[in-house]
């Protein structure tokens, strides 16, 4: 998107924008699709309203099934598209670890549609709830797992945190919410550990008071649907699991294997240009590329895929022109994540400065809502965010009854 909009109606240029999607995901916010407390189309804008006035760039909606860089050409399941120059930005996706059945029963939340699939479970959960037989299914059904301590996996706990504390004790009156547990997984020594030392402590501390119960240095084994097994033995009653532990590379094929570093990223060099190619480049969470200061390639986040697509748009003029291209270096800005009401963490890195609490919420809102596309989406966002904190409540638990997964009953 940053890429084909800096480009847009630049002489010289014609752009073919391919998405298996016709909308743009803002990822920061599936956390709260899946809490219900905001919509999906809040956090989701048509890439055909982005580019209505555009003259050189043109939008197809089809899945990518594989690349021919020899004869210059990507095939899709819609058609076939011939290249001058080629930018893989297929991002990344969940990394179950080749863990068959975690893939099966356990619920990612990389794009909208996992998110509102989430929400489905989650609400349909305590619905269930309500007609158990019997103490140990009543458990299972109450007993919430987030695996992964890094920003989805403390967003997402703090949100269900404040959900059982302030929304669902009035939606089902029924249930002691004394009961509901909800368990954060950390395979590492702290929540938050790409942060600085303070953040993690502050999270860890936040999550604490919000009464999600945090285990550290565990990881887990197994989950049949019904029971969390951790490599320690310990076992846990779940019928959900929320997989928020590892993401990988969206490959598509037709990349020759020896160009996939670890975590399935294609290698780049300083000009994001795919190694062993002279037309085909690769940014944000796909590319992996060693600069002095990461030396095990970028972290996988907006601000890197942003400052690559922008230096990107530059060298593509530079290569029209005729004259030498820029090397990329990435300049870490810092980094946020939220717990939940008034409570955040933010690290600056340049000065180092670390904001906490209710500082650090205004920023992480502020800086989200800069961040969103289209004026209306930044309106509804915000409309549901004072709604949510003046009202201590959301309006949109609601249950589609066309979102089921595999292994369950469509009601």
């Amino acid at each position: 998107m940053r890429l084909a909009r800096l480009l847009n109606n630049k002489a010289d240029f014609e752009i073919t924008l391919i998405d298996q999607y016709n909308y743009h995901q803002f990822q920061p916010l599936f956390y709260q699709v899946a809490t219900a407390a905001l919509d999906a189309s809040n956090i989701s804008f048509p890439l055909r309203k982005a580019f209505q006035n555009s003259k050189n760039v043109r939008i197809r909606m089809a899945e990518v099934l594989s690349i021919h860089t020899k004869n210059k050409q990507v095939i899709t399941s819609e058609d076939h598209f011939s290249y001058d120059y080629l930018v893989i930005a297929t991002g990344a996706t969940t990394n179950f670890f080749s863990n068959e059945k975690l893939e099966q029963y356990a619920f990612p939340m990389k794009s909208t549609v996992e998110a509102l699939q989430l929400r489905h479970k989650l609400i349909h959960n305590f619905e269930d709830a309500l007609h158990a037989d019997n103490p140990e299914d009543l458990q299972q059904l109450m007993n919430i797992v987030v695996v992964g301590g890094g920003p989805t996996g403390v967003e997402l706990s703090g949100a269900i945190a404040e959900m059982k504390k302030y929304v669902l004790p009035k939606d089902y009156p029924e249930l002691d919410f004394n009961k509901m547990n909800i368990y954060l997984l950390e395979g590492t020594g702290k929540t938050l550990a790409a942060m600085s030392e303070k953040s993690s402590e502050d999270s860890l501390k936040y999550l604490q008071r919000l009464g999600v119960t945090v285990m550290t240095n565990s990881l887990l084994r197994d989950y049949d649907g019904k029971m969390v097994t951790l490599k320690d033995g310990t076992s846990i009653q779940s019928s959900l699991v929320i997989w928020a532990a590892g993401i990988k590379g969206n490959i598509p094929a037709g990349i020759d294997a020896s160009l996939i570093a670890k975590g399935n990223r294609i290698k780049v060099d300083l000009y994001n240009k795919v190694q062993n190619t002279q037309d085909v480049f690769a940014i944000g969470d796909i590319a992996y590329m060693e600069e002095e200061l990461f030396k095990n390639g970028h972290p996988q986040v907006a601000p890197v895929a942003i400052q690559q697509a922008t230096l990107l748009a530059e060298n593509l003029k530079r290569i029209q022109k005729g004259i030498a291209l820029k090397e990329f270096s990435y300049k870490d800005k810092g980094a946020m994540a939220t717990v939940g009401r008034n409570l955040a963490v933010v690290d600056v890195p340049k000065p180092k400065l670390h904001f906490g609490g209710f500082v650090a919420w205004l920023i992480w809102m502020g800086l989200h809502l800069m961040l969103i596309l289209g004026v209306k989406n930044r309106f509804f966002v915000f409309t549901n965010w004072l709604y949510n904190y003046l009202t201590y409540d959301q309006s949109l638990r609601l249950i589609f009854k066309e979102f089921y997964r595999r292994g369950e009953t469509k009601h």
